[in-house]
């Protein structure tokens, strides 16, 4: 039982891999859910377990989607080589970020974070010969996926590339399980907590801070190289403000502190998006009135409401065991 409680989130990503392709028409849109969830799972080991919160992630989006494309398209790099680049340099992106960043709190922090983000967006804009300015670096290929000369995995349809993203997105959603459960995850909710206290007790809280830094910069690099790949482009907006915004409300969304609440969060934005501006071409105010009693009403996110949705019927079906007796 302890060791089914200890992989139930890994057992519900799982089942979102395998169930989103039984509920959905478009392997792309299946893909997009994915991708974004590996987004939020690198910006919730920020927010949700060492309590930082963060405007810079579509900076490692970004760079991540930069990196594979810029790599794949003048380099001549594979795939898995490109990819691999990718997060090293949303790692070290992230770290120089961070060293800055965490020097500061509150406020001065979430400014610092804000003011990199606008910094690397007019950096991208203002060098059109790599990055393709407006117009986004264009022409990125999908080659298949060679394993180690021995078989080649065509990519060439959206469910070719979906099962590799699925593939990726558990082995990090395991590795990061991982790391949550771990004596460092631990202490990253020891800084949550009180980093004062932390501090005392001989933890060097800038040092793990840097480091989860570099992890969620990671992870959100691998997710917009996915996402580089799974449209062709590395679009401008890929970097910009409202990318940090957008995986930031997903991750306030779905709940904090929890890692298959990350994938709540963005399945719901990801899918409610798609659903509504197919119902209105102004289908943003839904989106905003929806976000709204969100935040009224579910401060937890869903993973919050399922427990209280889950707590009830549990009551529910003990006062009936009860009155049988």
């Amino acid at each position: 039982m302890r060791a089914l409680r200890d992989h139930a989130g890994l057992l519900l990503a799982a089942a979102v891999v395998l169930l989103l392709p039984l509920v959905l028409d478009s392997g792309t849109l299946a893909t997009e859910v994915l991708v974004y969830s590996l987004a939020v799972l690198g910006c919730n080991l920020l927010l949700g377990y060492t309590g930082l919160l963060s405007f810079g992630q579509g900076i490692f989006f970004g760079m991540g989607s930069y990196t594979l494309g810029i790599l794949m398209t003048r380099g001549g790099l594979h795939l898995p080589a490109a990819v691999l680049a990718a997060i090293v340099v949303g790692a070290l992106t992230a770290g120089l970020v961070g060293w800055f960043a965490i020097r500061q709190r509150g406020t001065y922090f979430v400014m610092l974070t804000l003011a990199f983000a606008q910094m690397f967006y007019f950096l991208a804009y203002s060098l059109p010969s790599w990055t393709g300015g407006d117009n986004g670096l264009l022409d990125i290929p999908r080659p298949p996926l060679s394993l180690g000369g021995l078989a080649s995995l065509p990519l060439d349809t959206p469910w070719r590339f979906y099962a590799l993203v699925g593939v990726c997105f558990l082995l990090v959603f395991w590795l990061l399980q991982r790391v949550t459960n771990s004596v460092f995850g631990r202490t990253l909710l020891a800084i949550r907590e009180n980093e004062a206290r932390a501090r005392a007790v001989g933890y060097d809280t800038r040092a793990l801070k840097l480091a989860v830094f570099a992890l969620s910069g990671a992870v959100t690099a691998l997710a917009g190289a996915f996402h580089a790949l799974m449209t062709g482009i590395a679009p401008l907006s890929n970097i910009e403000y409202h990318t940090s915004e957008m995986i930031l409300v997903m991750t306030v969304i779905g709940g904090t502190g929890n890692l298959f609440a990350s994938v709540l969060g963005a399945a719901f934005y990801v899918l409610v998006s798609d659903w509504l501006s197919t119902l209105w071409p102004r289908w943003l105010l839904l989106l905003g009135l929806l976000l709204i009693g969100v935040s009224l009403f579910m401060h937890k996110g869903l993973w919050g409401l399922g427990q209280r949705l889950w707590s009830a019927l549990r009551g529910a079906s003990g006062m009936a065991k009860e009155d049988q007796a």
